[in-house]
């Protein structure tokens, strides 16, 4: 389950301003790297949506965002997509995704064309 922070943000949080979403992304193996947060919407006249990449210590920001309602989710591979969390901008939200069970199974949930797709 996404955890949800609005009080004060824990040490190795990145900083957020009032229009942005951030956290951290971790699974079972720690911190997760290179991982895609995508923040998504249809509170808007059009679907709007926005892709970061996490840094070395699994940390993203989704900067400058409308005022809207986001559904925001991590995905990677190895991992299974984290629950989708129910947000708006000015929060801190980390995101647990799980580890895939086997690289098969890896292979499966997002296969090479689904990569070479986006």
């Amino acid at each position: 389950m996404p955890t949800v922070v609005t009080a004060q943000q824990a040490a190795g949080e990145p900083k957020i301003e009032a229009d942005d979403i951030g956290g951290v992304v971790t699974s079972a193996k720690g911190p997760e790297a290179g991982v895609w947060v995508i923040a998504e919407t249809t509170d808007l006249p059009t679907r709007y949506t926005e892709e970061v990449v996490t840094d070395d210590r699994g940390r993203y920001v989704i900067p400058d965002l409308p005022k809207a309602n986001y559904s925001v989710w991590a995905r990677g591979y190895g991992l299974v997509d984290s629950p989708k969390a129910q947000t708006a901008p000015g929060k801190i939200v980390d995101l647990k995704p799980t580890v895939a069970p086997d690289k098969k199974t890896a292979a499966m949930l997002y296969p090479a064309n689904y990569w070479y797709s986006c």
